[in-house]
């Protein structure tokens, strides 16, 4: 379950980031490619559906260790492996993104999202059940 927690956390700690991305915060040189300063409409939408999104990995993450049951087991085991994937990519696309800043701060941001993800896909952190 620790390993639950902390991609929530990691997840919200984004998610606050997106938010001041959607509201103009001048932060746009970390995300959507760094070529913006403040975002333009379109890159907001895109940064309010990723607090959309990051909440239902949280969801299936504490689904997939057992702390809430929302999804079959199955679903949740198999979505693990492609928020993984989802993760893993996302490292790549960092390191290929033309911004320093932002290959700086969400390259390594990525890889704690990729490994905590692979940890949980994997099935460490899982509660143990009490009969």
């Amino acid at each position: 379950m620790p390993f639950a927690f902390a991609l929530t956390v990691v997840l919200a700690l984004l998610a606050i980031f997106q938010l001041l991305l959607v509201f103009g915060a001048p932060l746009g040189r970390l995300a959507w490619g760094g070529q913006h300063r403040v975002l333009p409409a379109r890159l907001r939408v895109g940064s309010a559906v990723s607090i959309l999104i990051y909440a239902v990995i949280a969801v299936i993450a504490w689904d997939r260790v057992g702390a809430i049951d929302v999804f079959p087991t199955a679903f949740s085991q198999v979505a693990m492996w492609v928020i993984f994937a989802y993760f893993a990519l996302g490292i790549v696309m960092n390191a290929i993104s033309r911004s320093k800043p932002e290959r700086y701060t969400m390259v390594p941001v990525s890889i704690v999202l990729a490994v905590l993800s692979f940890l949980i896909a994997m099935g460490y952190g899982e509660m143990a059940l009490a009969i």
